[in-house]
């Protein structure tokens, strides 16, 4: 197995390619910056993406890149490609290339999907799932795009209601060793929650919150007056911890977290990629389609992410 990691020495991509390499695993760090990369390549222009590709079996897009017109290229030759983005639109449109397309591999799709199915498979009716990010860490720059580019925007809920991302607060129980303090969660658009609405027939929904409230008003604040985005601080108070759950309709859940959002997307993206050395795909799959939560759970059992349920008092 060769990968190619797009962004290879961005927040996520440096984190994966040194997780890959750990375990044996042949990662090539790929980026515009030659002096930095591996290989030197411009996944934003795809026409001179191909001669990027020599021996490649697998590309992995930490790049933040949302061309469908790259996965086209990797699976024309073959190639297994793999995708880390949330944006709901790029992941349908993933969904419908012909090829060996790896969707929801991360934090959130990906980690957040296999609580999600896990917690409907002991309670068959609608997930709630929550997404807490610690707004004091150095996020890449893709990942701080994604989430202002919410700002305004709006998506279908399963009721069939137009939805304003970080709208509609929601409060949720969550685990101690979390240390988050406790104030609602917003809904915003994670790809993972039209999936599974699709796949399981009850409605999930996807909310988010940072560990700083004031960080998370302030969301809530600028999708009214998303002009001011511009404005809006790239760095907030706040720490680097993360937590992740998933609410099933009786308030039993499932929930894991840790330290690090890029390092823990890293961590589940080497993971899959191992899962995917030992199981061929040859359409376009979801992380849980690939892994269970107990296999991840075990595969990532050394590197400090904490796994936890809670069942609903009766």
């Amino acid at each position: 197995m060769n990968v190619l990691v797009l962004g290879g020495y961005g927040a996520v991509g440096a984190h994966l390619v040194q997780l890959l390499r750990a375990q044996g695993i042949s990662a090539l760090a790929a980026g515009r910056d030659a002096a930095r990369a591996d290989r030197a390549v411009d996944a934003t222009t795809p026409d001179g993406f191909a001669a990027a590709l020599s021996g490649v079996t697998t590309v992995v897009n930490c790049a933040g890149v949302e061309d469908i017109r790259v996965a086209e290229e990797c699976v024309r030759r073959g190639i297994a490609f793999v995708e880390i983005s949330a944006t709901s639109d790029y992941v349908r449109a993933l969904e419908h290339v012909r090829g060996p397309v790896l969707l929801g591999v991360g934090l959130a799709p990906g980690l957040t999907t296999l609580l999600a199915v896990d917690a409907f498979a002991s309670d068959p009716g609608p997930i709630d799932i929550m997404i807490g990010l610690g707004s004091g860490e150095h996020h890449g720059p893709a990942a701080t795009a994604w989430t202002y580019q919410l700002l305004g925007q709006r998506f279908p809920d399963p009721d069939g209601a137009d939805i304003r991302n970080f709208t509609r607060p929601a409060r949720f129980t969550i685990p101690e060793k979390a240390r988050y303090k406790p104030f609602p969660a917003v809904r915003a658009d994670f790809a993972d929650q039209h999936r599974l609405t699709d796949e399981l027939a009850v409605p999930i929904r996807s909310y988010l919150r940072l560990d700083s409230r004031l960080a998370t008003a302030g969301l809530a604040a600028l999708t009214w007056i998303p002009a001011l985005r511009g404005v809006a601080p790239r760095h907030m108070p706040g720490s680097d911890r993360w937590v992740v759950l998933a609410r099933s309709a009786n308030n039993s859940d499932r929930w894991a977290t840790g330290r690090g959002q890029s390092l823990a997307t890293a961590t589940v993206a080497a993971a899959t990629v191992r899962e995917l050395a030992r199981r061929q795909i040859t359409s376009p799959t979801w992380i849980h389609e690939l892994l269970d939560l107990d296999t991840l759970r075990n595969d990532l059992s050394t590197t400090g992410i904490e796994f936890g349920q809670s069942t609903a008092v009766i």
